[in-house]
């Protein structure tokens, strides 16, 4: 799948937010939702990159994600990691403690979490 652009993605997360809906309530889960026919248009090339299905409903059309918003995380993270950090999530982690983004704390949490997955 391609990948989304910055506006596209504030769309999926309101889309992922509402689920099954129309384009205005999809505007009504997001902060500063641009004009109806931007979202309008947004939504369209969504559905044409395959990250939307939809069905007609009367004179409009009902969407719905073709993908789960954690599907599409993993993928978008695995490009991240990928393109910029060497493929290395410990240099990723690394960037984030040097910008101050993660603290000790969250640090000793997330190695908890790690030791705890291992013991599965």
């Amino acid at each position: 799948m391609v990948r989304l652009t910055l506006q596209e993605e504030e769309v999926m997360l309101a889309i992922w937010k509402t689920g099954e809906g129309l384009i205005k309530l999809f505007m009504e889960n997001m902060p500063d939702p641009p004009p109806y026919t931007t979202v309008a248009s947004t939504v369209k090339n969504l559905e044409k990159k395959g990250y939307l299905t939809s069905r007609p409903l009367g004179n409009a059309y009902m969407y719905k994600p073709a993908m789960k918003e954690a599907e599409y995380k993993k993928k978008f993270m695995g490009h991240v990691v990928q393109d910029y950090f060497d493929n290395s999530y410990k240099e990723l982690v690394n960037f984030f403690v040097e910008q101050k983004k993660l603290s000790a704390k969250e640090l000793k949490e997330i190695i908890n979490m790690i030791e705890k997955g291992d013991e599965k």
